[in-house]
């Protein structure tokens, strides 16, 4: 029996509800069950260390709190870059409209100023309006990009 006592210390309670939180993130997405584990483990490093807290579940339930969400709040940006990899800064969303300003593009299907017609881009084929009319093989520049739909014009 008292290797029942052995397995009921808070310490190994906490270590092994850290390790199961730990395990849980790696299958759950979003990176933050582990810092709820993290902080089980703090309380099973306190638990091991002191007495005082080894007796007291209301003090291992606040380190449990304090030190979860601190190290979420702390460290959670930090190792989203690690895991998922670093970005140089935000996406200007306007690169990626600029981008297409100038191409030189076939037109695929025949384009007039009431209906859409399809130019080819990079292999593949886009949407494409402009206020002329415009046969089926005739290059064109892209003058602007509106959602899916490139608004292009004779050369």
């Amino acid at each position: 029996m008292d290797w029942i006592k052995d397995l009921l210390k808070p310490e190994l309670i906490w270590f092994l509800v850290g390790l199961g939180l730990l395990i849980m993130e790696f299958i759950l997405p979003g990176l933050v069950i582990g810092f709820f584990g993290a902080g089980a483990w703090v309380v099973a490093i306190a638990c091991f260390i002191s007495g005082y807290v080894k007796a007291d579940i209301s003090i291992q339930l606040l380190i449990f709190i304090v030190s979860s969400v601190l190290s979420l709040v702390l460290l959670r940006k930090w190792a989203k870059g690690i895991f998922m990899g670093h970005s140089e800064g935000e996406q200007n969303l306007n690169d990626d409209l600029k981008e297409f300003v100038g191409e030189r593009v076939v037109v695929k299907e025949k384009i007039t100023p009431k209906a859409v017609g399809k130019v080819e881009m990079h292999g593949t084929n886009w949407r494409a309006a402009a206020d002329y009319e415009i046969e089926v093989g005739t290059v064109v520049e892209v003058v602007r990009k509106e959602n899916i739909t490139l608004i292009v014009k004779p050369i």
